[in-house]
């Protein structure tokens, strides 16, 4: 009797991913025939049709769905066992793959890269930006072993550690008025501001929105910008302020915290990971490390 064999699982699954023989092939380095021969041999094999080629746009019979569920979780189960054999308990090597959401790229994935290559050099990094659903996403998918995002509803089969407290705040450049000042910075005074903050597809910009309207404050935003180095950048050479994480001030001389009164919202910073998955030595070793680096460098601990 025939087997399933592992690249009819994948044929399978890129067919039903393009939705088209064709590109499908191209996208397998195969030829279409051959494709085509390919998964009418699985169908003969599993006894049952898997695929509807009778419209334009090939797509997953009943039995193809339920069939194409397993074929993909079968696959990431397998890739998960093969890392697993190749882990190497005392770290001379090995590979994590992180996800965090942006504002992390601007104070956190630095030193947290830093110190693991100080503490581990034989782990490689695979760094990616994006938002948080992407992120739980690719963790369920096994595309990502962790991820740094805030606390908050999270999708089934994701486990959240806290990993500290972040703060907003006003931040200016060191030369502003308001850097020198002693003590909060009333929230009526950002009437008489110039704001640069970011657009409003960012999270963060929701929180800060809601803090002006809380607090019946409508300050002048002269820019507003996808991009948070940008922000920083923008803030260092003029007079206007934004709202960031206090901890981008750290290691910035040329950029000044100054604390509102009533406090910005704090937000819990979490470490997040599929919860069924397993744990490698390199990940379990990153999650030490993000839990001492943040201790050392004196953020507020969870709330």
């Amino acid at each position: 009797m025939a087997q399933v064999e592992l690249r009819h699982l994948r044929y399978l699954l890129a067919v039903a991913e393009h939705g088209n023989f064709t590109r499908a092939a191209e996208d397998l380095h195969i030829s279409q025939p051959t494709l085509s021969q390919q998964i009418k041999q699985l169908e003969k094999t599993v006894g049952v049709q898997l695929l509807d080629r009778t419209g334009r746009t090939v797509r997953p019979t009943d039995a193809g769905a339920v069939y194409t569920d397993h074929a993909r979780r079968a696959l990431r189960d397998l890739a998960a066992a093969e890392r697993a054999v190749h882990d190497v308990q005392d770290l001379s090597r090995g590979h994590l793959r992180l996800g965090v959401t942006p504002t992390f790229t601007a104070y956190l994935v630095g030193p947290l890269t830093a110190e693991l290559h100080a503490r581990h050099p034989g782990i490689g990094l695979t760094l990616v930006e994006t938002t948080q659903d992407r992120i739980e996403a690719a963790l369920l998918a096994d595309d990502l072993d962790l991820g740094i995002a805030f606390a908050g509803p999270r999708q089934p089969g994701i486990t959240a550690t806290a990993l500290f407290t972040e703060t907003l705040t006003l931040v200016t450049g060191a030369h502003h008025p308001a850097a020198g000042r002693v003590g909060p910075l009333p929230v009526r005074d950002l009437a008489d501001e110039q704001l640069a903050l970011l657009s409003g597809d960012f999270a963060t910009r929701g929180h800060i929105d809601e803090y002006f309207t809380r607090y019946r404050t409508a300050p002048r935003i002269t820019v507003e910008a996808n991009s948070i180095k940008a922000l920083t950048e923008i803030v260092q050479r003029t007079d206007l302020a934004t709202v960031l994480p206090d901890a981008i001030t750290d290691d910035q001389p040329l950029l000044a915290p100054v604390p509102l009164d009533p406090p910005l919202p704090t937000r819990t910073v979490t470490l997040l990971r599929r919860t069924d998955a397993y744990e490698s030595a390199a990940t379990g070793a990153f999650s030490h490390l993000a839990h001492d680096l943040v201790h050392a460098r004196g953020y507020t601990p969870p709330q």
